[in-house]
């Protein structure tokens, strides 16, 4: 069992523990300039939309979309989501520069809805939780606890459009190992098996539509920004079989993934490494981007 400051081994965390873990975290950097600020000017054509805000702080923790002024019914609706694990800095910074930088280029092919910070309490914090111990990457589902989830769901719900490509932001980090899956074995009583950190940037498609020429075609556009993670001694990567290269498979609605929130038939998360040696922010980044860009490119040639 693996050790932990808070709780004891082997015995699930209570009210009493959850508080602890929530008073030791504090603010590290600021959702208003990082994230709000930025989103001040937005592309020609579309607009800020407040969707909710945290119950934990409402005037702080506004939750906010950049959603088309109209919605154009003969094109494809896109969904972009950042930062449900907050700790994940490019996932949001990524959806940020994504569109300030290229939505207006590709806007005319397709609706886009971007949510660059679905966490904005664990961004601050850099927490992968929200303050209450809970995960929202594991909480999409209804009557969901964490509001950070399910705000968002009646968010996109209340769009009324079918989506046909989800693409959600995330990161691998060193910190998965040293604080985040430590902590997940302390509140839940049980053990966890550190995984070998993949050492660069890998997608996570859908186990039953992993649409492998899609993820592929995102592999190879990164490719050109930043390494791809290669399989470990086991062919895996987090524990994962690799499918295709950089690829492997969640089943994203039976956990409860943002990814598997919608019907789209085009899914993905990625997963940037930001710890890497040859990484910098802005190539993290950028990896994102060529992401998005290279995902939106394959959608447009299906038609």
């Amino acid at each position: 069992m693996q050790s932990y400051p808070i709780g004891s081994p082997g015995v699930p965390w209570g009210d009493d523990e959850k508080l602890q873990w929530r008073n030791a975290q504090s603010i590290k950097r600021s959702y208003q300039e990082e994230v709000l600020d930025k989103l001040v000017s937005l592309p020609e054509g579309f607009q800020l939309q407040q969707y909710g805000a945290l119950p934990y702080d409402e005037s702080r923790y506004p939750l906010n979309a950049v959603v088309p002024q109209q919605f154009d019914t003969s094109k494809a609706s896109i969904l972009v989501t950042g930062g449900v694990h907050g700790y994940e800095t490019s996932g949001v910074q990524g959806a940020i520069k994504f569109v300030l930088e290229s939505l207006s280029s590709v806007s005319g092919e397709f609706n886009i809805v971007v949510v660059p910070c679905v966490s904005p309490w664990g961004y601050e914090t850099i927490n992968r939780w929200n303050p209450l111990a809970i995960d929202p990457n594991r909480s999409f589902y209804p009557d969901s606890p964490a509001p950070e989830s399910r705000m968002l769901m009646n968010f996109v719900a209340s769009l009324g459009v079918e989506f046909a490509m989800h693409i959600d932001l995330h990161e691998t980090t060193d910190t998965d190992n040293s604080e985040f899956r430590p902590a997940l074995a302390a509140r839940d009583g049980i053990t966890q098996n550190n995984w070998n950190i993949p050492d660069g940037f890998y997608l996570v498609a859908d186990t039953p539509n992993p649409q492998l020429a899609f993820q592929q075609a995102m592999i190879e556009a990164v490719e050109q920004v930043t390494h791809i993670a290669p399989p470990d001694e086991h062919g895996q990567i987090i524990g994962a079989d690799v499918v295709s290269n950089g690829v492997i498979c969640y089943d994203k609605k039976s956990l409860f993934l943002c990814a598997g929130m919608t019907n789209a038939a085009y899914v993905t998360t990625t997963e940037v490494y930001p710890d890497s040696a040859n990484a910098t922010p802005d190539n993290c980044n950028d990896a994102q981007v060529a992401t998005i860009l290279a995902g939106l490119a394959f959608i447009a040639h299906l038609n």
